[in-house]
C-alpha cells in the first residue's frame, strides 16, 4: 500500500489528527480568526517555558531543600502556587514523592488530565486508550515498555488524575549528585519522570535528555 512505502509522497504528511489540526488552523488563519504568530507564541510558551521546566524546578528543589519537599507532599498547591506555577488544569496538585519501596505513577483513566502550568503539553501517549486501561491493569508491563524494570520488592501506586486533583512525581535524587545546584538538578529531570513512567537522568547524562 503506498502509506506502507517511505518513499511514497503520502508517507511525508503528518497524521491524520495533525492534518485535520493544520487544515483547521489554515481555514481560521485565511477568515482571519487567528493570527499564526500568536499561536506559535502559546504553543512555545507551554512546551519550553511553562512545562516541564517548571516541574522540574519544583522537583530539584525538593530534592535540595527538606523543609521545601516537606511543605510540598503536605500541600502542593500552595507550594507550587507560590512559585508562580498555578492556574487551569493545574489549581489542585498533590505531590507523591518516590522511595526506594514505593514508585508511583499517574494516569488518567476518563480523558487526558494533566498539570499543564507543571508539565505542559501532554504528550500524545498519555491521552491514549492503550496507555490509559493497560496502567491501571498491568503497570509493570507498562514501565516495562518504557524501560523501567523495578524490583519485585518495590511496590507501583497507580493514581487516577482527574478534574479534580493532579499529580506531581517526585523522581528518587539520582546517586552522586550530591553538592549539585538546583539547575544542574533540574537538568536530571525529564518529564517521565514527573509522570512516574521514567526515571532522572544520571549526573553526567542531563546533554542526552532535556525535560520534556
Amino acid at each position: 500500500m503506498p502509506h506502507d512505502d517511505p518513499d511514497h509522497p503520502h508517507s511525508l504528511l503528518p497524521p491524520e489528527p495533525a492534518l485535520r489540526v493544520k487544515a483547521l488552523e489554515t481555514i481560521l488563519t485565511r477568515k482571519g480568526l487567528i493570527d499564526p504568530a500568536a499561536l506559535d507564541a502559546i504553543i512555545d510558551t507551554y512546551e519550553n517555558k511553562i512545562g516541564p521546566r517548571n516541574g522540574a524546578r519544583v522537583v530539584a528543589r525538593a530534592w535540595s531543600d527538606p523543609a521545601f519537599k516537606a511543605r510540598l507532599l503536605e500541600d502542593a498547591t500552595a507550594v507550587v502556587s507560590e512559585m508562580g506555577y498555578y492556574g487551569r488544569q493545574g489549581e489542585h496538585m498533590v505531590a507523591l514523592e518516590n522511595t526506594p519501596e514505593i514508585h508511583n505513577m499517574v494516569v488518567c483513566t476518563l480523558c487526558s488530565c494533566y498539570p499543564w502550568p507543571l508539565l505542559g503539553i501532554p504528550p500524545t501517549w498519555y491521552k491514549s486508550d492503550a496507555y490509559r486501561a493497560r496502567t491501571v491493569r498491568a503497570p509493570r508491563a507498562v514501565l516495562a515498555d518504557f524501560g523501567v524494570v523495578l524490583p519485585d520488592e518495590v511496590a507501583v501506586q497507580v493514581w487516577d488524575s482527574t478534574a479534580e486533583i493532579r499529580y506531581l512525581v517526585i523522581p528518587q535524587r539520582p546517586a552522586g549528585t550530591d553538592g549539585m545546584a538546583e539547575e544542574a538538578l533540574m537538568a536530571l529531570v525529564t518529564r517521565d519522570s514527573m509522570i512516574g513512567t521514567g526515571l532522572p537522568l544520571p549526573p553526567g547524562d542531563a546533554s542526552q535528555e532535556a525535560p520534556g
